[in-house]
C-alpha cells in the first residue's frame, strides 16, 4: 500500500512539475489555473494542451503551450523563424471569429521559457484521435486511446470543416495553407474546430477583385515546424510554387482518406528528396488506382477523387462541398440545426423540437449526450421553449446512467422545477414523474420534486390537479413514508373537501383508493377514515369514491361502531341508482360477514378454553396430587394458557380482559421472583419421645401407684387416641406435661417406630407427615392390662 501511495505521489509530482516547468513565469498563470495535460496539436503536434479554468469566473478552459526547449537543437536565427511562426499562427487565429475556428480566449503570452494561449474546453485534435499520440502524456489517456469516431460525428466534422474553409475563402479570402488532422482540433462538445493558420496566405488583392495568393517557396532546409505538412499539401504548392483555395480543398480530400483509413494519407513523402518524391506522387495522382479509395464511402467517394485531382480547377470549391448529398445524413442535419438555433425564431425552433424524439434514438449516446444536451439546456433560460425542449431532455435522461443524470441534467432541472409558468411544464414533469423519482438522489427529491407535486395539487388549475391525482398512484411506491404521511395525504384530503370540482372530489377519492396498500393501517383509521364522514356533497360518484376508499383490514370494533353504521347510512341516498345501491349492500354484507366471523371464531377460542379451565380444576379437585400442591397456582397457569392461546389463534382481547391479563402476568413475575424458602432441620422426634418415655417409667418404678388403673388408661387414652401434637411437643418437659400422673405399673408402652412418624429424624426437606395422618385415622388400642391382672 505504501509503494503504490509513493508511486501516485511521485506521479503527480512529476505532472505539477511538468506544469510548472513549462507555464512557470507566463503571465497566462496570472488569470488562468493551468491543470493536466490531456492532448496536443498544431504543427507538427508542438503544442501540448492542458485542461484549465479561469480564476475570476471558474469557467473552464484550454490551455496551449509551446516549450522552448523544443527548439533548443537550432540555431538562433532557426529558433526565431519557429517562434515567429507559430506567433503568426496564434495571432491569426485571435483575430478570426467563426464558429468553425477555435475560439481563443486568452490571447497570446510569452515567456523565457514558453508561449501560452487559452481557448475554449478542447478534448483533442484529430491526429490524437486517428492514433498520432506525439507531445502526449505517458501512459496515452485512456479517453484518447478508445476514442472512436462515430458515421454522424465523421460526415459532419467534415462538414464543419467544409464550412469553415468557405469562411476563409469567401468571407475572409484567405488561404488556410495548411489543412491537417494535426490543425483541425475537436472541442469538448465534440465539434470539430480549424486551427494552425502558421502559413495561411491572404489575398493580395482589394476585396472586390479576384483573389490572388502569393507563397513562398518550398526551402527543404528550413526547420520542419516552419513549413507546412508536406503529406496534406497539394503538388502545385510544391512544383509550381503556386496555390488558391483549390490547394485547400486538396488539402481537405487527404484528409476525408486520413479519417476513413486510420489516419493514413494518400501518399507517404520522403522529406529529404521533396521534390523527386512529389514529381512520383503526381504521376500517380493522374492515374489513381481504385484501390486507394476503397475505405471511403462510396457516397462520397468520388467527390474525394475530385479533391484529389491534380489539375485545380476540377476540384469541388468548399461551398460545393457542403451541399453534396454525404451529409445530408439525418444526424449530420440534426447537428447542423442545432449550431445554426441562434438564427433561428421561436416558431422555427419549436417545430424543431417537436420532431426531436424521432431523431435522438438515432443518434449515438456519446452525440446525444455532449452534443445535443447542452444546447437544449441552454434553451431553459427561454420560457417560452422550456415546454418543447423539456420533453427531449427527459428523453435524454432515460438513457443516462443515474450518475450521468445528476452531473449532466439534474442541475439545469432543479430551476425549472419551480417553473410554474407554463403550465404545461408542470404537466410534462408529472407525466415523467417514475423518471425522476427513481433516478434523482432523496434530498433533490425531498427539496425540488415533491415540492412540485405539492404545487400541482394545489394549483388553480382544474386541469392540473386531476392529472396530478391521476398520477400519484403509478409512483407512490417511490414516495418516502414520512413525506406522504405527512405531506402528500393531507394536501389530497384537502383537494378533496375545498374544491368546488365535482372531478377533483372524486379524483382524491380514487387516489386516495389506490394508495392505501402503502399507508400503516391505524394511519388509514385515526386519519382516512374519519375523513371520509366529513365529505359534505352526496352526490353519486362521491359516494361510490368513499365506497372504493374503504380498505379490507379495518378491525372488527372499527366496523361495528363506524364504518359499518355510516355506509348504511349513505347506501340509502337517493341519488343512488340500483346497481350503485347493490354496491353499497355488497360490501356492508361483506363487513357483516367479516365481522361475524372473527367475533364468532374469537368466542368459540374463549369458550374453548374456559371449557379447558374448568376441566382443569375439577380434575385437581378430584384427584389431588404432590404436584398440586406444590403448585397452588393453576388456575392463573390456566388463564396464562388461555391468554397465550388468544394470542397464538389472533384473538382479539377486550380491553377488559387484556387489564386482567396484565394483571397475573405482574403477579406471577412477582411469584417467579421471590427466593424459595429454606427447609428447617426436622427435630428427632423419635429419640425425644423414646428419652422422655424411659424417664417415665423410672419415675413411676420409684414412686408407686398414684392414681387407679382407669385414670392411667383415660390419660392414655385422652393423651395419645390422636395421635402426636405436633405443637404440644415443642412445650413439654421431658415430653409430657408435669401434671400429668401415671400408675407405677408397666402399661405395656412400645417404642415408637419409624413407620409411626415416616422417619422425621433423618428428613433433610419439608416432613412428610402422610403417615401421621393414616396413624390417626386407625382406632385407638385400650391399654394392656393384663399386667394388673396379674
Amino acid at each position: 500500500m505504501e509503494s503504490m501511495l509513493n508511486k501516485l505521489k511521485s506521479t503527480v509530482t512529476k505532472v505539477t512539475a511538468d506544469v510548472t516547468s513549462a507555464v512557470m513565469g507566463n503571465p497566462v498563470t496570472r488569470e488562468f489555473e493551468v491543470g493536466r495535460h490531456i492532448a496536443s496539436g498544431g504543427p507538427g503536434m508542438c503544442w501540448r494542451i492542458y485542461n484549465g479554468t479561469k480564476k475570476s469566473t471558474k469557467q473552464e478552459v484550454a490551455v496551449f503551450v509551446f516549450d522552448k526547449k523544443i527548439v533548443d537543437r537550432y540555431q538562433k536565427f532557426e529558433k526565431d523563424q519557429i517562434i515567429d511562426s507559430l506567433k503568426k499562427g496564434v495571432q491569426q487565429l485571435t483575430r478570426l471569429r467563426h464558429p468553425r475556428l477555435l475560439t481563443v480566449q486568452h490571447p497570446l503570452e510569452e515567456s523565457r521559457d514558453c508561449l501560452a494561449f487559452c481557448t475554449e474546453p478542447v478534448f483533442a485534435s484529430l491526429a490524437n484521435v486517428l492514433g498520432q499520440w506525439d507531445n502526449l502524456p505517458s501512459p496515452v489517456p485512456t479517453d484518447i486511446k478508445d476514442y472512436k469516431l462515430y458515421d454522424v460525428e465523421t460526415k459532419y466534422g467534415l462538414l464543419q470543416i467544409s464550412e469553415g474553409l468557405s469562411f476563409l475563402h469567401s468571407g475572409v479570402k484567405m488561404v488556410h495553407g495548411n489543412l491537417c488532422p494535426e490543425n483541425i482540433i475537436l472541442n469538448k462538445s465534440g465539434a470539430w474546430k480549424i486551427m494552425g493558420f502558421d502559413f495561411s496566405i491572404s489575398s493580395s488583392n482589394p476585396s472586390d477583385a479576384e483573389p490572388k495568393y502569393v507563397c513562398k517557396e518550398w526551402d527543404p532546409n528550413s526547420p520542419p515546424l516552419c513549413l507546412p505538412n508536406p503529406e496534406y499539401v497539394a503538388p502545385e504548392y510544391i512544383l509550381s510554387v503556386s496555390c488558391d483555395s483549390a490547394s485547400d480543398m486538396y488539402s481537405l480530400g487527404v484528409v476525408v482518406h486520413a479519417v476513413f483509413n486510420e489516419g493514413k494519407p494518400v501518399f507517404r513523402v520522403n522529406k529529404q528528396d521533396i521534390f523527386k518524391s512529389f514529381s512520383r506522387q503526381l504521376d500517380q495522382l493522374s492515374r489513381l488506382s481504385p484501390g486507394v479509395l476503397s475505405k471511403i464511402p462510396d457516397e462520397v467517394r468520388e467527390h474525394v477523387k475530385m479533391l484529389l485531382s491534380v489539375t485545380a480547377n476540377v476540384r469541388p470549391d468548399a461551398d460545393q462541398m457542403t451541399k453534396i448529398p454525404f451529409f445530408d445524413d439525418v444526424g449530420a442535419v440534426t447537428l447542423q440545426y442545432f449550431d445554426s438555433l441562434f438564427q433561428r425564431d421561436n416558431l422555427q425552433k419549436s417545430q424543431f423540437y417537436k420532431g426531436l424524439p424521432k431523431v435522438l434514438p438515432k443518434l449515438p449516446k456519446r452525440v446525444v449526450v455532449y452534443r445535443i444536451l447542452p444546447a437544449l439546456t441552454s434553451e431553459f433560460v427561454n420560457p417560452d421553449m422550456v415546454p418543447f425542449v423539456l420533453p427531449n431532455v427527459l428523453l435524454i435522461a432515460e438513457e443516462c446512467t443515474k450518475e450521468e443524470y445528476v452531473r449532466l441534467i439534474l442541475p439545469d432541472l432543479t430551476p425549472v422545477f419551480k417553473q410554474q409558468e407554463p403550465i404545461q411544464i408542470l404537466l410534462i414533469f408529472l407525466q415523467k414523474m417514475d423518471l425522476l423519482l427513481t433516478k434523482t438522489p432523496p434530498e433533490d427529491i425531498k427539496n425540488s420534486v415533491l415540492p412540485m407535486v405539492y404545487r400541482a395539487l394545489e394549483a388553480p388549475s382544474i386541469q392540473i390537479q386531476e392529472l396530478c391525482l391521476n398520477i400519484i398512484p403509478s409512483f407512490a411506491n417511490l414516495i418516502d413514508y414520512p413525506s406522504m404521511k405527512n405531506a402528500l395525504i393531507p394536501r389530497i384530503k384537502s383537494a378533496c373537501l375545498q374544491t368546488s370540482s365535482l372531478a377533483v372530489r372524486v379524483n382524491s377519492l380514487v387516489c386516495l383508493g389506490k394508495i392505501l396498500e402503502y399507508l400503516d393501517k391505524w394511519f388509514v383509521i385515526d386519519e382516512i377514515l374519519p375523513f371520509l364522514q366529513q365529505i359534505p356533497s352526496r352526490e353519486p360518484a362521491v359516494l361510490m369514491g368513499i365506497l372504493a376508499s374503504l380498505f379490507t383490514g379495518i378491525p372488527k370494533e372499527h366496523l361495528a361502531g363506524k364504518s359499518v353504521p355510516h355506509l348504511v347510512s349513505i347506501s340509502i341516498d337517493n341519488n343512488l341508482n340500483l346497481n350503485q345501491f347493490n354496491s353499497f349492500m355488497a360490501v356492508i354484507r361483506e363487513m357483516l360477514n367479516r365481522m361475524e366471523a372473527e367475533h364468532k371464531t374469537k368466542l368459540e377460542q374463549l369458550h374453548s378454553m374456559q371449557e379447558q379451565q374448568r376441566s382443569l380444576n375439577l380434575s385437581n379437585q378430584m384427584n389431588p396430587s404432590e404436584d398440586t400442591k406444590n403448585s397452588p397456582n393453576v388456575s392463573s397457569q390456566v388463564r396464562d394458557v388461555s391468554a397465550f392461546l388468544a394470542l397464538l389463534f389472533n384473538v382479539s382481547l377486550t380491553l377488559e380482559e387484556k387489564q386482567r391479563l396484565a394483571k397475573e402476568q405482574e403477579q406471577a413475575a412477582k411469584l417467579r421472583s421471590q427466593q424459595p424458602l429454606a427447609p428447617q432441620t426436622a427435630k428427632d422426634l423419635t429419640s425425644s419421645l423414646l428419652n422422655n418415655m424411659t424417664s417415665l417409667n423410672t419415675l413411676s418404678l420409684s414412686s408407686g401407684p398414684r392414681t387407679t388403673p382407669m385414670q392411667t388408661g383415660g390419660a392414655l387414652s385422652s393423651g395419645f387416641s390422636s395421635g402426636p401434637n405436633m405443637s404440644g411437643m415443642g412445650t413439654m418437659n421431658n415430653g409430657f406435661n408435669s401434671n400429668m400422673g401415671f400408675h407405677a405399673g408397666g402399661m405395656g408402652m412400645r417404642p415408637a417406630t419409624p413407620g409411626l412418624y415416616g422417619g422425621m429424624a433423618t428428613t433433610t426437606s419439608t416432613p412428610n407427615f402422610s403417615a401421621l395422618t393414616q396413624n390417626q385415622t386407625q382406632p385407638s388400642k385400650p391399654p394392656d392390662m393384663s399386667w394388673h391382672q396379674m
